[in-house]
């Protein structure tokens, strides 16, 4: 049974203090929940492949995914408080993020390291897309900070497809 203390703070209404207006706030939480999603989904997909590389380029590609999941887990926080500032909610559970995530899960039990680089590199792309989409939304809502902050994941994201692309070239 739950407590009715419980039942009433659990549909409390968020009263975040801030000025852009309801329809900003829900536009811009459902973005960046979905954005979030999605960089959880590509972390653990780095992290997966970090962890089970393999082959005569071992040491430079599972260092290179090292950084790159580095990368992705620090912009988990930023993006979830940038939710929660501008007044709305963010993810709540593993599964919330299957329920949002557009990029694919890879559970192979095998995957040669030509074709990891070539998914994190199409994952990455993709993701650059996505944050491209918020960065409309939030421009259209004269959100500045978060706007900013993508235009810095943008280009840590395009650095990694490149990085991605270059490892893979074999001439």
């Amino acid at each position: 049974m739950v407590e009715p203390q419980a039942t009433s703070r659990s549909k409390a209404v968020l009263a975040t203090p801030t000025d852009i207006g309801e329809q900003a706030t829900r536009d811009i939480a459902a973005a960046l929940t979905g954005l979030l999603a999605d960089v959880f989904t590509l972390y653990l997909k780095t992290k997966n492949f970090h962890w089970h590389m393999s082959g005569p380029n071992f040491r430079d590609y599972h260092l290179m995914l090292d950084d790159h999941g580095d990368q992705l887990f620090a912009m988990t926080d930023v993006i979830a408080e940038r939710a929660r500032k501008v007044g709305g909610t963010t993810l709540r559970s593993i599964g919330h993020i299957k329920r949002l995530q557009r990029l694919q899960d890879n559970d192979a039990d095998f995957v040669t390291p030509e074709d990891m680089l070539a998914e994190l590199r199409e994952d990455n792309k993709q993701l650059v897309i996505a944050m491209r989409q918020v960065h409309e939304t939030t421009t259209e809502y004269d959100d500045f900070a978060t706007t900013s902050l993508l235009e810095n994941w943008i280009d840590e994201a395009e650095k990694r497809v490149w990085f991605l692309f270059e490892m893979s070239r074999r001439r």
